[in-house]
């Protein structure tokens, strides 16, 4: 039996795949004045593309599953089309995680680029305008996670994807990547003769995010901008305040701007470098704790040695199938949280099933003055009600 909260996702779901517009304005007007504000006393929960383990990845309604599912925050990825419109959107190409192959009148833009040191062959992102790529619909990216929701929702720009954030009926903070900025500024050309970042930033400003981490502004409207790219968050921190986090990828891969590899991006002296431009870092977790055989060895001094240079600690990505937990876990999604929150010591989780981190942090870490559950969800209505009036 579906959730009282569930009923309007479900209402949504079918109105959008009859329609294929969003049902949120542009851009949001519902102020925070009167909302739930985020919680900052325990580690954060990242929906890592929204609620991708049930819904195709960076669509609208995988981030309304999320921000239902209590999300602290919804993580994207950012893109740019051919005629410069960010969009969300994970791989440079489209050939995963769309239909485009049922889609002969693009038959003819496959093309073969140069990413990240590799010649990577498909339909590009960067090919297309945004009114053809609102023309493609979403598939989930595993076979073995639920297909029904293939092709019923259209790609979502940022504007679209920040209008989701502040529509929402408590503070949800933002999470958006500055995905492939060499490749994006390579193929993609604003008439202003600004970069991508330049843009991405504008973005943010324009929607009201500003402001440094914990500060009143961030606290009502929270973002992290996070990027592979360290001369991309270099410059992003020119333009703004908001915290940003640099990701770091598998040993093997060096960085896409820089060409540095992972073990002097990670050294006690890089560290204490990029301190200056981002509040923390983002590995991915098997070079936080490497594994053997799928099961896990020794874990190394990163996560101390960041927080001794005053930097959070969000590692990438925690999902449930047993397919990608490791043995020690036993097939247990909260073992694996729980070793991670509690052993390991990070400060945020990205994980694409949110509703399992929330219901596991809800059962370890419950809210301070959960007893008076009953009164503040009283005075939430009281304060949704109040909003009502205000916008009759």
């Amino acid at each position: 039996m579906a959730s009282l909260g569930f009923v309007p996702f479900l209402l949504l779901l079918f109105l959008e795949g009859t329609t294929g517009r969003p049902l949120y304005p542009l851009p949001s007007k519902i102020e925070n004045k009167y909302k739930q504000p985020l919680q900052t006393f325990r580690p954060y929960n990242i929906a890592h593309r929204g609620s991708n383990g049930e819904i195709p990845e960076e669509t609208s309604f995988a981030y309304m599953r999320a921000i239902e599912e209590g999300t602290d925050f919804i993580e994207t990825d950012i893109l740019a089309s051919k005629d410069g419109a960010l969009i969300c959107f994970h791989d440079v190409t489209l050939d995963d995680t769309t239909d485009i192959a049922k889609h002969k009148e693009f038959a003819h833009r496959k093309r073969t680029y140069e990413v990240q040191g590799s010649n990577v062959t498909g339909f590009f992102v960067v090919d297309f305008t945004l009114a053809e790529l609102k023309s493609l619909r979403v598939k989930q990216r595993y076979k073995f996670r639920d297909q029904q929701y293939n092709g019923k929702f259209p790609i979502i720009t940022f504007e679209e994807f920040i209008a989701i954030a502040l529509d929402a009926n408590r503070i949800v903070g933002i999470y958006p990547e500055i995905k492939n900025p060499v490749h994006i500024n390579e193929h993609v050309k604003w008439a202003d003769g600004k970069k991508f970042e330049d843009k991405f930033v504008e973005t943010l400003l324009k929607y009201g995010y500003k402001g440094a981490y914990m500060s009143d502004n961030w606290l009502k409207q929270p973002v992290f901008i996070q990027s592979f790219a360290p001369t991309s968050l270099i410059h992003a921190s020119k333009l703004t305040d908001s915290p940003k986090i640099f990701l770091i990828d598998d040993v093997t891969i060096p960085t896409q701007d820089t060409n540095q590899s992972y073990w002097e991006i990670t050294s006690d002296n890089y560290l204490e470098f990029i301190k200056e431009y981002v509040i923390g870092i983002g590995p991915w977790k098997d070079t936080i704790v490497p594994t053997h055989n799928n099961y896990l060895s020794v874990a190394t001094d990163l996560v101390a040695r960041a927080h001794a240079h005053n930097l959070q600690v969000h590692p990438y990505t925690f999902r449930n199938e047993n397919i990608f937990l490791h043995f020690d876990f036993h097939e247990d999604a909260y073992a694996e949280f729980d070793y991670w929150l509690k052993t390991i010591g990070v400060d945020g989780l990205f994980t694409d099933f949110t509703g399992s981190l929330h219901q596991y942090q809800e059962w370890a870490t419950p809210v301070p003055g959960k007893d008076d559950k009953n009164s503040t969800a009283l005075l939430h209505k009281i304060a949704l009600l109040i909003l009502s009036q205000e916008k009759v």
